[in-house]
């Protein structure tokens, strides 16, 4: 069955294919917080947008129900962090210019207490700002691609110095398309369900949890037509005569196929040329609908 408008949908609706921008607070772990959203939001499945650590604070978005299909759109975009570098002993004078050596492409090789393969990986810093210096610490501001580790690049970043440095407190600000200007907490998620499920209060509930089409909105779009929707929903690829408009967007790249209503209907990869007559323009990766 096709969905109707984001914005028209029911609580339930919302619940069962929503993301919730989160603040994730110090001491649970990302895992920990995913499996209270879903038992709060009484629905089967929840996942988070890339693990924090339980010490680390910030933007850790949650899809619930449906949306947890939309998981790997989280691979496809930035993460920006603040965190504090702890030198071991009193900076130098060009912090900033070192620091700045740090933006680009990087080797990094996954610590051993983490979740995949340990073997030398490329990750690209796209923006590195010294925010402050306080005596031994520095604040710094890290743009920089999904699956870049900061406590080794922070420790990296003591050796150039010189001195030595480890990673102090660490927040993450943003996670494409989300950022902290968005965040709610779960005592806000807590609030927007009890007016909701007591009163029948949805507006609450509305700022809180967000349709699930948000999550995909750094991706190029494709929207196709109802009758194409319903094809795809039976595992059928989307094909040129079915599309109404498209994005610019380069072959093998990730994009997300709507109805007109504005509803997402797949994930697929960019295949063809959407203003051809025939053929297959997106291959389907995962079916929303």
């Amino acid at each position: 069955m096709l969905r109707g408008h984001p914005d028209e949908r029911s609580p339930a609706e919302l619940c069962s294919f929503g993301v919730v921008n989160l603040d994730k607070p110090p001491g649970p772990s990302a895992h920990q917080v995913a499996g209270w959203v879903r038992d709060m939001a009484g629905v089967e499945r929840a996942a988070h947008a890339g693990t924090l650590d339980p010490k680390v604070t910030g933007c850790l978005p949650v899809l619930t129900g449906d949306a947890t299909r939309l998981s790997q759109v989280f691979l496809e975009g930035g993460k920006e962090y603040v965190a504090v570098l702890e030198c071991h002993d009193a900076p130098p004078a060009d912090i900033d210019a070192i620091v700045a050596e740090f933006e680009g492409p990087l080797y990094q090789k996954p610590p051993r207490k983490s979740a995949v393969v340990r073997k030398l990986r490329v990750r690209e810093v796209y923006d590195l700002d010294v925010l402050e210096v306080k005596g031994r610490k520095a604040l710094l501001r890290i743009r920089c691609e999904s699956g870049t580790y900061i406590r080794k690049l922070c420790h990296d970043i003591g050796l150039a110095l010189g001195t030595g440095a480890h990673m102090g407190d660490l927040r993450r600000t943003a996670t494409d398309p989300f950022d902290d200007s968005t965040l709610v907490t779960m005592e806000d998620l807590a609030d927007g369900l009890a007016r909701w499920e007591e009163d029948g209060e949805a507006d609450w509930l509305r700022e809180v949890v967000s349709p699930a089409e948000r999550a995909l909105a750094h991706l190029p779009s494709v929207t196709v037509a109802p009758s194409a929707a319903e094809q795809v929903a039976h595992g059928a690829q989307v094909y040129a005569p079915g599309v109404i408009d498209a994005d610019d967007a380069d072959e093998g790249s990730l994009v997300a196929c709507y109805t007109p209503n504005e509803a997402a209907v797949c994930l697929g990869t960019m295949a063809g040329d959407a203003d051809a007559e025939d053929g297959v323009v997106v291959e389907l990766e995962r079916v929303l609908v």
